[in-house]
């Protein structure tokens, strides 16, 4: 077939197998999830489905180091001179090609990076090689969240090019594109907030700091303005960042869907990871220049990135939490909630389910957070088993249907449909929601599984309708069935503290409800001068109910703790 090399493709001829070869003598510090990727493409080679051909590569390489030019200060108008990560990155994205058509196989991949490990300064350069020695006619994009991002990318891209090319000669920028005269090639930017993003036909597209994003608004318009192309390229670059359940996310997953080999379709077999992260929290505090494990997320470290930097980031984190969260998402790739998160996603996003169908007959406690109609209304129980610390958490929550269609919410993280389909929310119709359902869910919990409600507590905050169905099934206010839990500091601090040692021990069993998670991960801490806590919100839209009843009941569950734990031991 045209273009396909028949040779032994070794260390010495390949920056793709150097560049394992050196992290497996160990002169080259990486993470286990870039390791693996390694692994699978080393694996590769021997596979009939593809050829491997370095012309692409090679022309493009030679040219970002021939002839591009650093942006940025101190190495400003220096030629660019590529590390082995980046060679090797740029080899393998160009040079796999499918065997049946010999087009490229990898149209889209993702570069995970820390912060100042040059990752702007890398694509720009291989965008303007696109430009300069890619197919002619081509469009490129450079990309992002807002408008101001996407003309980083764009403006290194035009300072690389006026450096080469002053006097505009062979290429010259308008207001709407950059344009190569010989070839018709054209750079254009396009954000979020770009009206008209369908109809593009682009070749090459560079998507930065996807971390912002919390649709996919952007990236399913470049996919699918890439669909009459042979072997178009969709560069997503970015650092880890704060957005729950957004954009990042979900490619992350599909990215180490295909690194652990649980994805081999066919868009998995398109996609490149290239995810540059460290294998645990620890690792960070316990790292140094010595032992270098920042490198698994700081490939250019020592080099570009300074280690006095990075130590001095970590000396602050170490002292303060708002420092803290954001030097591991950005300078470590853990992913975070936001400067002031009551909890690390690590907390509380672990594998840990049950069966309702386990805790037929049990006791347990309840909590409520109700609100008429701009929140949510939560519902929650706490069951426990005969000789064991774990908490199991089951839970319902209540939304007016007028909440369905709410924008604040949905741009938020809130997937309220998708969770009523799921049986994990009602719908209330109209603009509020009638509280009794709310204890009918108690009842029927007691009516289908005999799960029995021994206390409950509550903020008296809208509580009288929901009261008074709850005494009509039976718990009684007097008899202190329905326990009145004031939404304060000096109510909630020290249970809210033994709710985040547990979550934090992995004691808390929630059975990965995404309400719940998504509530966790909106939660934020707020500490007087005694050192009592209480959980706020991170931002005004995100709600946080299922996070303020998980505390309520662990109120209940600490006023109540001896009472409770000997009743469950009797059975």
């Amino acid at each position: 077939m045209r273009g396909r090399e028949y040779k032994i493709w070794t260390a010495d001829n390949s920056f793709l197998l150097e560049y394992k070869a050196r992290i497996e003598t160990g002169e080259i510090v990486a993470g286990q999830e870039l390791w693996q990727e390694l692994e699978n493409l080393a694996e590769d080679f021997g596979n009939d489905r593809y050829f491997y051909n370095t012309d692409a590569a090679k022309l493009r390489l030679g040219f970002m180091e021939h002839c591009v030019r650093l942006t940025k200060s101190p190495y400003y108008n220096r030629p660019m001179r590529l590390m082995l990560w980046q060679k090797a990155w740029i080899e393998a994205l160009y040079s796999f090609k499918m065997a049946e058509t010999g087009r490229d196989r990898f149209k889209k991949t993702i570069l995970l990076i820390a912060r100042k490990n040059t990752k702007s300064e890398t694509s720009s350069g291989l965008a303007l090689a696109e430009f300069i020695v890619g197919n002619e006619g081509a469009d490129i994009c450079c990309s992002s969240n807002d408008d101001t991002q996407s003309s980083l990318v764009y403006d290194a891209i035009d300072t690389m090019r006026q450096l080469i090319d002053p006097d505009d000669l062979d290429t010259k920028r308008n207001q709407r594109f950059i344009l190569n005269r010989a070839t018709n090639t054209k750079i254009f930017k396009m954000s979020d907030r770009t009206r008209n993003k369908e109809g593009r036909n682009i070749d090459f597209a560079i998507v930065d700091e996807t971390h912002e994003m919390k649709g996919n608004v952007i990236g399913k318009s470049i996919e699918q303005s890439q669909s009459l192309k042979e072997s178009p390229k969709f560069i997503n670059i970015t650092t880890e960042g704060f957005v729950i359940d957004g954009y990042l996310d979900e490619e992350l997953k599909k990215a180490r869907a295909v690194i652990s080999r649980e994805d081999d379709g066919p868009a998995a077999e398109r996609l490149l990871p290239w995810l540059y992260t460290q294998d645990s929290e620890l690792e960070v505090w316990q790292g140094d220049k010595e032992n270098r494990l920042w490198m698994k997320s700081n490939p250019t470290l020592g080099r570009i990135k300074k280690w006095e930097y990075l130590e001095e980031q970590v000396d602050a984190a170490r002292k303060s939490k708002a420092d803290r969260i954001f030097v591991l998402a950005k300078d470590f790739n853990i992913k975070q909630n936001g400067s002031a998160a009551w909890l690390g996603m690590e907390d509380y996003d672990y594998e840990a389910v049950y069966d309702l169908e386990d805790f037929r007959g049990c006791i347990c406690l309840g909590a409520v957070d109700l609100a008429e109609t701009t929140d949510l209304n939560a519902a929650k129980i706490l069951m426990m088993k005969q000789g064991s610390p774990q908490k199991y958490i089951y839970q319902h929550y209540f939304i007016p249907e007028s909440k369905l269609t709410e924008s604040d919410d949905k741009n938020a993280g809130a997937k309220y449909e998708e969770w009523a389909r799921a049986g994990l929310i009602t719908v209330c119709e109209g603009n509020d929601v009638d509280l009794s359902i709310v204890a009918d869910w108690f009842y029927r919990l007691y009516t289908e599984y005999g799960i029995k409600l021994w206390k409950c507590g509550y903020d008296q905050k809208f509580a009288r309708e929901w009261i008074n169905q709850m005494e009509f099934y039976g718990w009684q206010k007097g008899n202190d069935d329905l326990v009145l839990i004031l939404q304060n500091r000096a109510t909630l601090s020290n249970a809210m503290k033994l709710c985040e040692a547990d979550l934090k021990h992995r004691l808390v069993n929630y059975n990965r409800n995404p309400i719940d998670k998504w509530c966790l991960g909106n939660a934020g801490i707020e500490v007087d001068a005694l050192g009592q806590c209480m959980a706020v919100k991170m931002e005004t839209r995100k709600r946080i109910d299922g996070a303020v009843t998980m505390i309520i009941l662990y109120e209940m569950y600490r006023r109540y703790r001896t009472e409770f734990k000997q009743m469950v031991e009797r059975g």
